[in-house]
């Protein structure tokens, strides 16, 4: 029998979906992990109660964090991103034949077996040879200083609780900034706009006291409270406006929602946000 699962925020708003049957369901040292399929969007990924991604909406979310960095970074031979254990970003990423490598640190790892099992159709890039999954600290990893530096950073995490609360603070960009070459590009998802404006313009305004090029942009993940979603883009000097012609060509013949008119809409500031900043 078919049950609806809500997702509670804050007491005052509830996303529910209704669950055909439970594909997994787990406990980790960090979180309950689950893979449930639901009725409107296919099989989907739960942490600790909240939804993650599913496979009718992911492509709203993967192709947005992804591809405004990968078609605007001189280089892209090397790419590191923290989280992203479903494998999408890391899918996505690996459609540019120019990467050569990906480090994709991932604190959990029944989160990635999880998905190599039950959401094969999400990460389908796990086999890829220039892929190197490991299981481990993203925060930790932040402060090496015995790595290359990377090309493009990718930071895929979820909301500031629990292991990802370390990705919002301002050590952590430094981290990442101090990882970036020169001409290097950084992305992180950075919250609703709406249901956690605060924590989203916090963000930003931290990010702003580490790189010279800080952008936040926009768009729509249904699974997420609220709907609107965004991303934060930041360089030590590459603007998102700076699109590789060849690049967005390329990709824009596979994606389903990403193009260079969305890309360059995506970076349109809703004033709400713009005052603040």
């Amino acid at each position: 029998m078919a049950l609806w699962y809500d997702e509670v925020f804050d007491d005052s708003m509830r996303l529910g979906l209704k669950v055909e049957r439970t594909l997994f369901m787990g406990h980790s040292e960090f979180q309950r992990v689950a893979v449930v399929e639901t009725t409107l969007l296919g099989k989907a990924l739960l942490l600790d109660d909240l939804w993650m991604t599913a496979e009718k909406d992911e492509k709203s979310y993967h192709e947005m964090i992804v591809h405004p960095a990968m078609t605007t970074a001189p280089k892209i031979e090397r790419v590191l991103i923290i989280g992203g254990g479903d494998g999408g970003t890391a899918r996505e990423v690996l459609r540019y034949a120019d990467v050569e490598h990906v480090d994709l640190v991932e604190i959990d790892e029944m989160v990635v077996k999880a998905c190599q099992e039950h959401l094969p159709e999400i990460g389908s890039a796990w086999d890829d040879e220039r892929l190197n999954v490991v299981i481990g600290d993203g925060i930790e990893w932040a402060k090496r200083t015995d790595l290359e530096p990377y090309d493009v950073i990718i930071i895929d995490g979820s909301d500031p609780v629990g292991p990802a609360e370390g990705l919002f603070d301002r050590a952590f960009y430094e981290g990442c900034a101090n990882l970036l070459s020169d001409d290097g590009v950084f992305v992180t998802q950075s919250e609703s706009p709406l249901i956690f404006r605060d924590v989203h313009i916090d963000m930003v305004r931290v990010m702003k006291d580490v790189f010279d090029q800080v952008h936040p942009y926009y768009g729509s993940v249904m699974i997420y409270a609220g709907g609107p979603w965004s991303w934060t883009y930041a360089s030590k000097g590459v603007s998102p406006k700076e699109i590789i012609d060849e690049r967005v060509g390329f990709i824009q013949e596979q994606t389903e929602i990403y193009n260079r008119d969305v890309h360059l809409g995506a970076f349109a500031v809703p004033n709400h946000i713009r005052r603040e900043l």
